[in-house]
């Protein structure tokens, strides 16, 4: 069986467990099922280190043009998705990858950048519970969902905040591959997975303390 290219969109700021968390799912399946799985990689617009959100360096495995096509494409959020929308390559590298992908899929505001390449157009979407306003105004032909963890359109899928990419990307395995390795997988990484039917998480905004950058 040929293993799937899971590509994961790195960029300055980008929020790390937006990132890592979709790659411990998918890394973690492939060594349960004997490395013959998904083949996860790293992709930036250029071949250097990456400082993600907080400090944390990354060095990626490709860069755009030498990037194997994926079959999942993965695109995370952070603050760092603001300066996405002003590169044209990496917008038009994104839709290109989307339009030939088996599935794609975004982590929190992530999702501000496949508005940005058309691709929610007309479809329902979620991101973090801080950003449904800044999600709107990049995807305004897109019905924005405010009670789901993550939203599955079939080839589209997107997560809300965070530590919803672990959940959306169990649900990928589980799509692709059954139901019991995605609960092998979980529970490999000792993780609870969250009711989808909750309110992201249940979380809430507390007016007193300053809300990060996502």
């Amino acid at each position: 069986m040929n293993k799937r290219n899971v590509a994961i969109l790195l960029f300055p700021e980008v929020e790390v467990l937006d990132f890592a968390g979709p790659f411990e799912v998918f890394a973690v399946t492939d060594e349960l099922r004997g490395y013959n799985t998904f083949n996860v990689l790293t992709v930036a617009s250029h071949s250097v280190p990456i400082r993600a959100r907080n400090g944390l360096t990354v060095v990626p495995d490709y860069h755009l043009e030498s990037c194997p096509p994926p079959h999942l494409l993965v695109i995370p959020g952070g603050f760092g998705t603001r300066q996405l929308l002003h590169q044209p390559q990496v917008i038009d590298w994104v839709r290109a990858c989307a339009n030939s992908a088996e599935l794609t899929m975004s982590v929190c505001t992530g999702s501000i950048v496949l508005g940005k390449a058309g691709l929610l157009d007309g479809l329902r979407a979620t991101t973090h519970h801080e950003c449904f306003d800044l999600l709107r105004a990049h995807a305004p032909r897109t019905e924005i969902v405010e009670t789901k963890r993550f939203v599955d359109n079939g080839r589209i899928l997107t997560a809300a905040g965070i530590s919803a990419g672990i959940d959306c990307s169990l649900h990928v395995v589980a799509r692709l591959l059954g139901t019991e390795a995605a609960a092998a997988t979980a529970r490999y990484m000792e993780y609870r997975r969250c009711d989808q039917r909750s309110d992201n998480g249940g979380q809430k905004t507390d007016g007193r303390h300053r809300k990060p950058e996502i």
